[in-house]
């Protein structure tokens, strides 16, 4: 599999370089040079495969020959060596956990399969790379977690100041060795607009760098393993699948419109955002009109301009008829994913987050619009326990913090704050 970059001013390369890479040297996202099919047997005995056998197929085809098959089934396996629940909320919706990895964020799934696949990649470790990352929330702990003592691999995390929660804080900016925590005074799309920069200036090309976000291949692509999980699991239901995904810089929600156009039997997909609506709008009018970043009770979805929207775009052609048909886009406020949290704890005792609230608001009023019987699926894509001061105000409850975090909340926060790109270059030049 060879992948081009989408500014189409770049030579296409392999899997190997695109991860080491991240972005392509005319600052455009890579992209498959073509989607791979899976046979209908492929879906006929899924249940019968293990979920590692079934992720290994699934992946397979984009890695190619750049690593062994014991390789990659081992750096499948590590990746997905935790549950993925789904709980039922009523008779049509449940809610699929993908928060249960060790950063309880469902970032921990592409973080883990990108540390493993690049240390895998550069065997010797004698080359040192970069890592770069962005973060409004739950990317920056997984991407921490997942390269932590990676031999070869440095990691370097911008995150905006004051816009994310303690413990996602904590979790990015206590590891230390050679993980370091940059503390943006902006908000995450001046995060992400630096690491961009810094991919492109030529002062920077002594360094090898990469990016963890999902603008990588290699953290972008294993997502698509939650649909075809899920749809493992519910097969059995006969019904027609919907998935409500809380979307923010829509790389999950791509990587499950991969997984569609690879043959996996999903109806629709619905981009659930808060405030900052770029694709709801676009969905509504025609038009990709970004807006600058408003701060929301969800703020990993706190994404004015959503980087991997155009990977959505390629897939449909820019055909927005065509996309249309595929993806419907809702926006919820503050106050309604509040009530939202209240809703589903009323009618299951079920604690969502903030996120995942967003995905049921979404799913609800599509699901409310069909005729056909559906079974609606909305993405937990953190643990409450996250979003401690807002479930706890809005719930009046209690929610007891995992042992795996105490130890995390124990530590001191060690961060160095920058204020613009000149900033992140002496750093990473120093």
């Amino acid at each position: 599999m060879k992948y081009y970059s989408l500014n189409h001013n770049s030579k296409s390369c392999l899997f190997h370089d695109a991860v080491k890479r991240g972005l392509a040297p005319d600052r455009g996202l890579y992209y498959p040079e073509s989607i791979p099919q899976l046979p209908q047997s492929f879906f006929k005995e899924i249940e019968k495969m293990s979920i590692t056998e079934m992720a290994y197929k699934v992946i397979k085809p984009f890695v190619g020959n750049q690593l062994l098959k014991n390789e990659l089934m081992e750096i499948v396996s590590e990746t997905l060596d935790f549950d993925f629940p789904i709980v039922e909320i009523t008779d049509d919706i449940a809610a699929l956990e993908l928060f249960q990895g060790p950063t309880l964020a469902f970032k921990d799934v592409g973080a883990r399969f990108m540390a493993r696949s690049l240390k895998s990649l550069n065997r010797d470790g004698e080359q040192k790379i970069t890592v770069l990352v962005a973060t409004s929330g739950d990317t920056g702990g997984a991407v921490a977690n997942g390269f932590f003592e990676v031999d070869g691999v440095n990691v370097v995390i911008l995150y905006p100041k004051g816009k994310v929660s303690e413990i996602q804080e904590k979790q990015l900016t206590t590891l230390g060795k050679n993980i370091t925590a940059l503390e943006v005074d902006g908000v995450f799309d001046d995060c992400q607009e630096m690491v961009k920069t810094a991919f492109l200036d030529s002062g920077l090309s002594s360094i090898n760098l990469t990016s963890a976000n999902s603008i990588n291949v290699a953290r972008w692509l294993p997502q698509m393993f939650y649909y075809f999980i899920a749809y493992r699991s519910l097969k059995h239901k006969n019904r027609k699948l919907v998935f409500s995904v809380p979307s923010g810089n829509f790389g999950n929600i791509c990587a499950g419109i991969m997984a569609q156009q690879m043959g996996l039997p999903i109806d629709h997909f619905i981009a659930s955002t808060n405030a900052n609506d770029s694709v709801p709008r676009y969905l509504e009018t025609g038009n990709y009109d970004p807006q600058p970043t408003i701060q929301t009770l969800s703020n990993a979805m706190d994404v004015g301009n959503p980087s991997n929207f155009i990977r959505i775009q390629k897939i449909f052609n820019n055909d927005v008829v065509k996309m249309k048909k595929n993806l419907s886009g809702f926006r919820y406020t503050d106050q309604e994913t509040k009530k939202a949290l209240k809703e589903i704890y009323d009618l299951k005792g079920y604690i969502a987050d903030p996120h995942g609230a967003l995905g049921y608001l979404g799913l609800k009023e599509y699901l409310a619009k069909e005729k056909e019987e559906q079974y609606g699926v909305f993405l937990e894509t953190a643990h409450p326990v996250k979003f401690l001061d807002t479930v706890k105000k809005t719930l009046k409850l209690e929610v007891p913090i995992p042992e795996r975090l105490k130890e995390t909340l124990s530590k001191e926060k060690i961060s160095i704050p920058i204020r613009d790109y000149s900033e992140l270059k002496g750093f990473l030049l120093n």
